[in-house]
């Protein structure tokens, strides 16, 4: 189906996430990050999804909502360079998209169910994805970004959000 993408399939900062997935077959992380991801989160009580490790820093809720929006945000851009479209698409402020959420105002249980779904939409994308496409790239926040590179870049997301919940907010005050 697809391998790993290449160093200049994406800038440099993405090797943050996609350094983290060892694997050829990003379908299969992907389909597999839904259960484990899912039952991860499960895992953390509505009272703990509202705990801050520092004051200047997001709630859970924050930060799970920041994945979804980041998910969808990539995979728009999957889409877009798939399908062919040559426009450049903007930036997106992740500050600004977290500032208007209003995420502690949602339940926990909500959020978990938006990744389900949002995951749910990002397989069946790739899952239905042409080889082509694979390859296919376009820019996005000024940069060249490859269908396969934001593929690992998303699973590589998930990846590293989970390891700042489960070091920065779950060996903390959330569990005492």
């Amino acid at each position: 189906m697809t391998t790993r993408p290449e160093a200049n399939e994406a800038t440099s900062y993405y090797s943050l996430y996609i350094d983290r997935i060892a694997s050829d077959n990003i379908v299969a992380v992907l389909e597999s990050q839904l259960t484990e991801t899912i039952n991860f989160l499960q895992a953390i009580s509505e009272e703990e999804s509202l705990y801050r490790y520092a004051p200047d820093k997001w709630s859970m809720r924050q930060l799970l909502n920041h994945v979804n929006d980041t998910e969808r945000v990539f995979l728009f851009r999957a889409f877009w360079f798939a399908r062919g479209f040559p426009d450049e698409l903007p930036s997106y402020d992740q500050e600004v998209a977290a500032a208007t959420a209003n995420a502690d105002e949602f339940s926990w249980a909500s959020h978990i169910e938006d990744f389900r779904a949002v995951r749910g939409s990002t397989l069946t994308f790739f899952r239905n994805l042409p080889d082509d496409a694979w390859s296919r790239s376009g820019i996005a926040s000024g940069n060249r970004v490859t269908v396969r590179a934001l593929a690992y870049i998303l699973a590589g997301h998930v990846a590293h959000h989970a390891a700042v919940l489960k070091e920065k907010y779950l060996t903390n005050a959330a569990r005492v």
